[in-house]
C-alpha cells in the first residue's frame, strides 16, 4: 500500500526550500528528482520504519553518506 505525503526540503545545491510530493511505499527507496529552482539532481532517501513512520533525507549526487 502506498501513500502520498508532502514534504518541505532544502536543495543541497542552491539551498532553496521546495515542496515535493513523495510516494511512500512499504519498503525503503532511493530516487533522483531535479530541483525545481536550479534543475540539479537531488538524491532522495525514503526510509519507512517498522512502526510506519517515514523519514526523508536528501543529498547531492557527489555527496557520500
Amino acid at each position: 500500500m502506498s501513500e502520498l505525503i508532502e514534504q518541505d526540503i532544502s536543495c543541497p545545491y542552491c539551498g532553496e526550500s521546495i515542496d515535493v510530493v513523495i510516494e511512500v511505499l512499504d519498503e525503503s527507496q532511493e530516487y533522483i528528482e531535479d530541483c525545481q529552482v536550479c534543475c540539479r539532481p537531488i538524491v532522495f532517501n525514503i526510509d519507512t520504519a517498522f512502526d510506519g513512520s517515514t523519514s526523508v533525507s536528501v543529498h547531492s549526487e557527489n555527496e557520500t553518506y
